[in-house]
């Protein structure tokens, strides 16, 4: 009943998490990016600073699910959209690859120093530092981060022209359901909305949430279990950061081709093996290299179809499909071994996703790109 507790809190963090981000990138436009960075990362500080202290399930919900939930939103892919569309001109799907990947990575990579945590001192110490982390780097962001390259009078990577920052917009909520409204008119925004949701329901809802219990289900303590995460944080910088490198230079459906088929196979394979140090040590690298490869492809393919200046709310629609598709796997696993006794159905329910969304996402833009595509 506990892991069920738990898995709920998470997935309604997860799926505001995806909510959220449409309106933060139409936040953006209204207030400015400083700005919203700092309010995000405020919410943070207090759901995450308020959960060390939670002693009932709904306050548990209330900080971790909805604070945490709201605040990490504005953090997700449309904001690393927005400055790789914002501060650069060449090798943008490398910045966005850098961007998700460093995001991804410090979650995982963060894990055994928690876990210890967790150990030594008690769970409610983990948000706590969570929070005091965070809070001691706004004043960074405020003092480092400047609104655009024009403010400091550059102009993007890649050219000198220094570009003026539209005027700010007014309602970040119509800016947020004019994006919805112009990409639901396109079959290739659901696409893309649909293999990113199996893209989340195979890595944050399923692997991030439920793979460390599924290692103690085979005998494999928790600390380990989290530094084989840690393990996968650090291989998905490279292979994130190798993947934003390729996309400025492939067809982005080709590599989301590989990359949902290799992971569906990954998982569909991994419940059936030993557990020992071997496979595990094959599918932590073989799985981080893979983990949020798919971003910079699935963001430059908004870029293609819909352009630069609406692609950071309409991107920001499309990882509301990845963190609903997340939900639905933290929440379903959960249950599914509550019921069952066993996380196989749930493996290889993604793994079977997994491979249909690499089938899918071959129709993205189909005509429309060519088969290798040369970026400056």
């Amino acid at each position: 009943l506990a892991a069920a507790v738990i898995s709920g809190a998470i997935s309604l963090n997860i799926l505001l998490f995806g909510l959220v981000g449409p309106f933060a990138a139409g936040l953006i436009q209204v207030i400015g990016m400083r700005r919203t960075i700092v309010l995000s990362m405020a919410l943070l500080v207090l759901g995450a600073g308020l959960s060390s202290l939670v002693t009932q399930i709904w306050q548990l919900y209330l900080t971790w699910g909805v604070l945490v939930g709201l605040g990490s939103g504005a953090g997700m892919v449309g904001l690393a959209t927005a400055i790789a569309n914002r501060w650069f001109v060449a090798r943008r799907g490398l910045v966005v690859g850098l961007l998700t990947a460093s995001n991804a990575s410090g979650q995982l990579v963060f894990l055994p120093l928690l876990a210890s945590l967790v150990g030594s001192h008690g769970w409610h110490s983990v948000p706590l530092v969570v929070a005091l982390v965070i809070l001691a780097l706004i004043p960074v962001v405020l003092l480092l981060l400047p609104e655009s390259p024009a403010a400091i009078g550059l102009g993007p990577f890649g050219t000198t022209e220094v570009v003026p920052l539209p005027p700010r917009a007014g309602d970040p909520f119509a800016i947020a359901m004019a994006g919805l409204m112009r990409g639901a008119r396109s079959a290739d925004f659901w696409l893309l909305f649909g293999s990113f949701a199996v893209c989340g329901f195979s890595t944050n809802g399923l692997v991030a949430t439920h793979l460390i219990p599924f290692c103690i289900d085979h005998g494999i303590p928790e600390v380990k279990a989290a530094g084989l995460l840690a393990a996968m944080g650090v291989f998905d910088l490279i292979g994130t950061t190798l993947s934003g490198y390729l996309t400025d230079r492939f067809d982005s459906r080709i590599l989301l081709f590989w990359y949902y088929g290799l992971r569906g196979l990954s998982l569909a394979i991994l419940p059936f093996t030993n557990f020992g140090i071997v496979s595990l040590s094959i599918f932590a690298v073989f799985y981080g290299l893979d983990w949020v490869a798919t971003v910079p492809p699935t963001v430059t393919l908004t870029n293609e179809v819909f352009g630069r200046k609406d692609a950071p709310v309409i991107v920001s629609w499309i990882v509301a499909g990845h963190q609903i598709g997340g939900a639905l796997a933290a929440f379903g696993a959960g249950e599914t071994r509550f019921l069952t006794g066993s996380y196989l159905p749930a493996f290889l329910a993604s793994g079977v996703a997994c491979l249909l969304a690499a089938l899918l996402v071959l129709r993205i833009a189909r005509g429309r790109m060519p088969a290798l595509v040369q970026h400056s």
